[in-house]
């Protein structure tokens, strides 16, 4: 017996590994929220073609055939345990070399998670010590197992399913929580911020302003999601917080108008709308109608700033009556207008004009980019309406951090980073390359691509080769097949071959960079354009 109980506990390591792999995709992949897991799991239906299932059939012959023959079954059980030491060995090899830009966080949820799974591998592993002696149920056990494993994907999904109802009541708790909070806070400001792209640095944008003379809180980081917004509500909003700032992200459409619900904001901001989750949201329309939740959300004496050169949201009818001011750079019709726009590599500079003043304001900020600016006027705006002069928003602007990892521009090694690695759209990327052609000296791009662009990802990634080659020297592209269609832009506009270089993991690309700078005299400037999250590894 005591073979049978060393394959048991080689299994048991591989159902380790193998659990703490799929319990990393599902907390990444938001829970199976929109059955986004359920999504990986079919775009990974390769990863089932593995060595588990000699495992699976080895065991089924020994329940079907050879248990009561002792030399057979005791042949049978040692190629199980080499099968699966191959198997412990193989994905221990992947691990050490693949990239985790985000590691599995061990939250309650989790923690809760791992029982649950536990539980489920324990029941048949309980069973087969009770039954040692019983060759035949052990070798059923072992088949029970080996197939759970061989699952285990599909079984930590159903530990997510049982753990749902539990889930839910600590998600009411904390939501009555939050409400309450709120509610002690009658004269508290609260801003809702939402769009496609540029959320999270209009909301820090925003933050750093109004900070000079209220005091702001902002969601922290990206949490735009309910579960976001009630940790930072129930754990950081005090007596002492002016202005909240919640930042509103949504995959479908409702969930913006569920965060509404939860903080009532009387003030909204809408940044860009574009493509970005176009594959869960269905359609563009979907995607302009969620948007608008938020400024259909306010109520009447409340204020909506709109960006008066997206026609997306020029053309859209507004089916509630609250104050809208519009900015804009190119529209003759804005409340707040840039002009003079100046961008290079110190920051940008430009001019702004307010609805109700004659000369135009000069301002400056270390943020880089077009898309910034709009970002700024929004806060401008806001700050302008709640009582700050125009000079304390020109020194605001200038103690304005860059946000990490949107285009944040810093020297690393060698060479000039402008990091715009925390995610990409055709809009987003197509403004973050002209940035890097705007700089002195040698230009690089490092990009995986755009992603959840639905059936037209092909088509924007080949336009944004086509982009990459009219503004830059060298081009890295991370993951070949994922690239592939940037790769085929950047050919069609004559780009050189010898300069696309192709990784598959990206620390790759310092190396290959520092390099181009200690060959080149110049500058190098390079450009980090998204970062798939390990969902996406290749």
């Amino acid at each position: 017996m005591f073979l049978y109980v060393v394959a048991l506990v080689i299994i048991t390591l591989l159902i380790i590994i193998q659990s703490k792999k799929s319990l990393h995709m599902l907390q990444q992949n938001l829970y199976n929220e929109n059955n986004r897991y359920l999504k990986w799991i079919v775009k990974n239906s390769k990863s089932f073609l593995n060595i588990q299932i000699v495992g699976i059939f080895i065991s089924l012959i020994g329940f079907l055939e050879f248990y009561n023959n002792k030399n057979i079954s005791y042949l049978l059980v040692i190629i199980l345990m080499i099968c699966f030491i191959y198997e412990i060995y193989y994905l221990n090899k992947i691990s050490m070399t693949e990239q985790v830009k985000k590691p599995l966080v061990i939250t309650k949820r989790v923690k809760r998670l791992i029982i649950t799974t536990s539980i489920l591998y324990f029941i048949p592993i309980i069973y087969l010590f009770c039954k040692i002696e019983n060759l035949k149920i052990v070798w059923l056990m072992f088949l029970i197992i080996i197939i759970m494993t061989y699952l285990n994907k599909i079984v930590v999904f159903i530990a997510n399913i049982i753990n749902f109802p539990y889930e839910k009541g600590v998600y009411y708790y904390y939501m009555s929580k939050a409400k309450s909070t709120l509610r002690n806070r009658p004269n508290m400001k609260v801003i809702g911020i939402t769009g496609s792209y540029g959320k999270t640095s209009s909301k820090n944008i925003l933050a750093d302003i109004l900070n000079i003379k209220y005091n702001a809180l902002p969601t922290p980081r990206n949490l735009n999601t309910p579960n976001g917004l009630m940790i930072t509500i129930n754990n950081h909003l005090d007596k002492f917080t002016d202005i909240f700032i919640a930042e509103m992200g949504a995959y479908v459409r409702g969930e913006i108008k569920d965060l509404c619900n939860l903080v009532h904001p009387k003030y909204g901001i809408l940044t860009t709308i574009g493509k970005a989750h176009l594959e869960s949201f269905g359609s563009e329309e979907n995607i302009q109608k969620a948007k608008f939740e938020l400024i259909e959300s306010l109520p009447a004496d409340g204020i909506g700033v709109l960006n008066r050169d997206d026609p997306k949201q020029v053309g859209y009818k507004l089916k509630n009556q609250v104050k809208i001011i519009w900015i804009g750079i190119d529209s003759k019709d804005a409340d707040i207008k840039a002009s003079d726009i100046v961008c290079n590599s110190e920051g940008t500079k430009f001019k702004v004009k307010f609805y109700n003043q004659k000369e135009k304001y000069e301002f400056q900020t270390k943020l880089l980019g077009r898309h910034n600016v709009y970002n700024i006027l929004a806060a401008l705006a806001l700050g302008y309406e709640f009582g700050i002069s125009i000079e304390e928003l020109q020194q605001a602007l200038r103690t304005v951090k860059p946000v990490e990892h949107r285009l944040e521009l810093k020297k690393l090694g060698n060479f000039y980073q402008i990091d715009d690695a925390y995610n990409s759209n055709p809009v987003g990327a197509e403004e973050a390359v002209k940035v890097l052609g705007m700089m002195p000296g040698v230009k690089v791009i490092v990009t995986p691509g755009m992603i959840e662009l639905g059936k037209e990802e092909n088509k924007y990634n080949k336009e944004f080769g086509r982009q990459i080659a009219a503004n830059t020297d060298y081009a890295v592209l991370i993951g070949k097949n994922k690239t592939k269609p940037i790769y085929e832009g950047l050919i069609e506009q004559g780009f050189d071959e010898n300069h696309i270089i192709i990784y598959n993991d990206v620390k790759e690309a310092y190396t290959f960079i520092n390099s181009l700078a200690i060959k080149n005299k110049k500058n190098v400037y390079a450009l980090f354009e998204n970062d798939l999250p390990d969902t996406y590894n290749e």
